[in-house]
């Protein structure tokens, strides 16, 4: 017997649904990590380099490369510039669509050149089709100028739209959408859940994490404060006092007090340390 039409399911048929949809799109996450892994080594490669991650999609593959930026400096202190989302439409494709902006192909060119796109960055297209004009043309254009590209598409399969994705493509078939063509769910979740992935592992890669502790969050609010106190606190054995004013003395870094606190220095002189550990905190503790 077949299923109902949705408009006469109750919520819970619909939702249950969604959560079939959704857990594929984790299965098919899982199944790409391979791929998913070798894209975050090159974007860490990229990143240490000196170059950038650079994401460049189209409504809502667009905004969730814009996303996933801008959710990296306040979890890794990274800086802004590091991991950059570009959507196709501009700032006001963010929230609004914009017609015809994903068929753009001078845009997609045009925002290479105006990000001086170059061998040291590495530039990931992200398009649920794998198709859209915008982000392939932005793509040839950051190939021709010695960037490393990437695509990820919400496809089975895939024909290349050019010879240098061969490898660095990311597959993810999510399978048919509860409303077809609506690309913002199973496919949505499964670009978000690997574009976490690659910045995540990223920034670990780059000594941003130390164990499970975010040693390198950046204490913008009273949470995060309290959070960077608390990684203090874990990791030095010292008191909320103490580590509120270890926080203030590092100039607010978790890591850098920690630093100052284990090896009794000051903030220059663990700054230092970290500098020459290449930012990981467990080397400079061992040093």
């Amino acid at each position: 017997m077949s299923p109902r039409p949705l408009d006469e399911m109750r919520p819970e048929e619909i939702l249950a649904l969604m959560d079939r949809a959704d857990a594929r799109a984790m299965d098919t996450v899982s199944g790409a990590r391979e791929v998913i892994a070798r894209a975050a080594a090159r974007a860490a490669e990229a990143v240490r380099g000196g170059g950038r991650l650079i994401y460049v999609g189209a409504g809502t593959s667009g905004r969730l490369g814009i996303l996933d930026a801008s959710e990296c400096p306040p979890t890794f202190s990274s800086k802004p510039e590091q991991v950059v989302g570009i959507i196709a439409g501009g700032r006001k494709a963010i929230q609004d669509a914009v017609e015809g902006a994903e068929d753009d192909r001078d845009a997609g060119r045009l925002a290479m050149a105006r990000l001086k796109v170059s061998a040291n960055d590495m530039v990931m297209g992200i398009t649920a089709s794998g198709t859209t004009p915008y982000v392939i043309s932005a793509l040839d254009a950051a190939h021709g100028r010695g960037a490393s590209v990437w695509l990820l598409a919400c496809q089975r399969k895939l024909a290349l739209p050019m010879p240098a994705l061969k490898g660095q493509t990311i597959l993810l078939d999510t399978g048919k959408e509860v409303v077809q063509g609506s690309s913002r769910l199973a496919a949505g979740t499964a670009t978000k859940l690997a574009l976490n992935r690659i910045t995540t592992a990223c920034f670990i890669m780059l000594g941003k994490v130390h164990g499970d502790l975010m040693v390198d969050v950046m204490p913008t609010n009273a949470k995060l404060v309290k959070r960077a106190c608390g990684i203090i606190q874990k990791l030095t054995g010292c008191g909320e006092d103490e580590a509120l004013r270890l926080l203030d003395a590092s100039g607010g870094s978790a890591k850098v007090a920690v630093v100052m606190k284990a090896k009794g220095i000051g903030r220059k002189d663990a700054r230092k340390l970290l500098e020459e550990k290449g930012g990981f905190l467990r080397k400079a503790l061992k040093a």
